[in-house]
């Protein structure tokens, strides 16, 4: 018996791929040799985030370098530094904030082109491993510390960074945070559960606090969700780090669409741009390259 109707499949096409000069070949770094069994990695690019120009920016981990990809497709090394950038979002004051597993939340303006500490650290202890963060209208700033948390250590935390410095943490028993997005009113904060192949639904409460905390969606595969974005009818689009698929979910939770890879498997994170921010596009880690799809429906945030 069939409870939902069987969601459309649509297609993606290779809109970029790493060039083949700016890859590290032969490279084994610390990150490749707890996240890939010590396997060379020459790439593992993230966190998609487009300026009003056009241009794309996105990391790359494991080599601890952010990239700006201009609208005729040229990449350049934008930044390169002793860390491991994760998730990247535009701020009112900072310019670029980065979720860094490594160091914590770091700022980039792209005009200096230099990397500098924001929060390493809550009360002189380090993050378990920044993931990934999200900005609010009021500047807020939402970011999910992962680690290597995940069901056999479900502490996995999400915090949330007021524009005074104040740091909530609104769950600690997270099974592996990842992506996170807000809904268009900022009433509510979905975030990837990685390891729990699920994501969660999180109510913020006028006091700051969360409450009635759970499970949006429930995946399957031998990953999970990593990135998330919504579009302007409240869409949920979910990159699956293992099913080679966007899955995209309307505000009730109900499958309604899967955008299938043309590329690799390793789905991670996607965000909207192009002419009136109606095309979704999409970092397949796995292959270096991003990849588009048309949808129609803007970003909520446009």
């Amino acid at each position: 018996m069939s409870w939902y109707p069987t969601p459309t499949t649509m297609r993606t096409s290779v809109h970029t791929a790493m060039p083949d000069a700016l890859r590290k070949h032969g490279v084994v770094t610390d990150w490749s040799r707890a996240n890939k069994g010590g396997a060379a990695i020459d790439c593992f690019i993230e966190g998609p985030c487009f300026d009003a120009d056009g241009n794309l920016y996105i990391v790359d981990i494991p080599h601890g370098r952010i990239f700006q990809i201009a609208p005729d497709l040229e990449w350049r090394v934008l930044a390169q530094y002793d860390g491991e950038p994760n998730g990247l979002a535009w701020h009112p004051e900072h310019r670029l904030v980065i979720a860094d597993y490594k160091n914590g939340l770091m700022k980039l303006d792209p005009a200096q082109g230099e990397v500098k500490p924001l929060l390493a650290r809550r009360n002189s202890e380090r993050f378990k491993g920044v993931n990934d963060l999200i900005v609010a209208r009021n500047g807020d700033i939402y970011f999910t510390d992962q680690g290597q948390t995940g069901l056999h250590d479900p502490t996995g935390r999400v915090f949330r960074l007021s524009t005074a410095g104040r740091l909530d943490c609104l769950i600690a028993n997270g099974p592996s945070p990842n992506g996170l997005v807000l809904d268009a009113e900022e009433k509510v904060l979905f975030v990837a559960m990685t390891r729990d192949n699920s994501v969660w639904r999180l109510p913020l409460l006028t006091d700051g606090s969360t409450s009635k905390v759970g499970r949006f969606a429930q995946f399957y595969g031998i990953s999970g969700p990593d990135g998330l974005t919504m579009d302007a009818d409240g869409n949920v689009f979910v990159a699956h780090a293992s099913l080679g698929a966007v899955f995209v979910l309307n505000p009730h939770g109900e499958g309604i669409a899967k955008i299938a890879s043309c590329a690799g498997r390793t789905i991670t994170n996607v965000t909207f741009g192009g002419p009136g921010g109606q095309t979704l596009f999409i970092t397949d880690s796995s292959t270096g390259s991003i990849l588009r799809c048309d949808w129609g429906s803007p970003d909520i945030a446009l």
